[in-house]
């Protein structure tokens, strides 16, 4: 009888060991699945005939369900309402790289999010199951799978949809493992982020395991006692230590930490919150001796799960190039990332999925 392996989550290793095949059979089949053959279809001519029934025998190949696919109106965004099996939808966006052809994919790693950061849409839908490794892979496999311009490939991967990757940390790790097996997708990755409201242990996981990923962590408000208000997660990880964590992690890797800051009007956006910041970024340079990138996210408007917007505005743009000007006037340099796909709900923040009965009112319709 067929178990409930789902082959798509198993890296050559794995497969060659839970089939008891040789690995460069492994490592062919572990090609082909990974790339969209369907198991029927892989010729015995160039895999073992043995090799190839107790692949079949071991486990079973699943597919995502598309259930919604819009494309933003504005900008080279496309947004995907994925489900596994329990039908329960979670969403990718697929991002255009500055080189023609090159895509960065956005994906989810959990049902809704537990973490319930007050500016995030995602926080408002509470924490459904965490997705499993062939479901992580599968959102990159699908987008991958859509490209159909030559040359066109993904080249980066980033933990920032739905849900606290680090929450899901092992699950994160082994699907960043099968993205980044040269047999299969042969995601570099350097070119993958892995962001994080600042999970501690998991940032450590990650170091461990992982120390050629990129980290990037959402930082709220660097004011003691304020990032709390907005990230109810500093109740547990305070930012102090949650930095240490991410100072550690940079170290090892010698990559510098991507710093997160989405600025809210008359919240987190004034000259005191920019000094604070700088601050924080001076301490960390001092300490661990590299420089973060300060990436500012102007807000989005956002709509929660019960469809109500919640309440934050965006920051003015004089206000925020105050904001950044106070940043270097303390030595330190900001970019200010470009949210595209704001008009199909596909901007930082954004993600979530509405009740049924909202969704069919606002959402475009799905299309292949």
């Amino acid at each position: 009888m067929k178990s409930d392996v789902v082959l798509s989550g198993l890296l050559p290793e794995e497969l060659a060991e839970a089939a008891d095949i040789p690995l460069s059979c492994a490592r062919r089949l572990f090609s082909r699945i990974q790339k969209g053959s369907v198991l029927p279809e892989i010729s015995p001519s160039t895999i073992r005939r043995v090799s190839l029934d107790r692949v079949k025998a071991l486990g079973v190949q699943r597919e995502l369900r598309l259930v919604e696919q819009a494309a933003s109106s504005l900008d080279p965004f496309i947004k995907y309402a994925f489900a596994g099996p329990d039908d329960k939808p979670f969403e990718t966006v697929r991002i255009p790289l500055e080189k023609t052809g090159r895509y960065s994919v956005c994906v989810s790693s959990q049902v809704g999010c537990a973490i319930a950061c007050r500016f995030c849409a995602t926080g408002t839908m509470g924490l459904t199951r965490n997705l499993e490794v062939w479901e992580i892979v599968g959102q990159v496999q699908a987008v991958s799978q859509g490209l159909t311009a030559p040359q066109a490939r993904v080249h980066g991967v980033v933990f920032q949809g739905m849900g606290e990757p680090l929450a899901n940390a092992a699950r994160v790790i082994a699907a960043i493992r099968i993205l980044s097996e040269p047999a299969g997708l042969a995601i570099d990755q350097r070119n993958i982020t892995v962001c994080t409201s600042g999970l501690i242990p998991g940032i450590r996981a990650v170091a461990e395991a992982l120390p050629n990923v990129r980290l990037g962590v959402s930082i709220g408000d660097a004011r003691e006692g304020k990032r709390q208000a907005i990230m109810p997660i500093d109740e547990t990880y305070r930012l102090t230590d949650v930095l240490r964590a991410v100072g550690e992690h940079a170290r090892g890797s010698g990559y510098a930490p991507m710093w997160a800051y989405t600025l809210l009007a008359g919240v987190n956006d004034s000259p005191e919150a920019a000094t604070a910041l700088a601050e924080r970024a001076a301490a960390f340079v001092q300490e661990f001796g590299i420089r973060p990138r300060i990436s500012l996210i102007p807000y989005n408007p956002v709509a929660g799960n019960d469809g109500r917007q919640l309440p934050f505005e965006r920051s003015g743009a004089s206000v925020l190039e105050l904001f950044r000007e106070q940043l270097l006037a303390k030595g330190f340099g900001s970019i200010v990332r470009y949210s595209g796909g704001g008009d199909i709900g596909a901007a930082c923040g954004q993600l979530v999925q509405l009740s049924e009965k909202r969704r069919t009112r606002e959402l475009p319709s799905a299309s292949r």
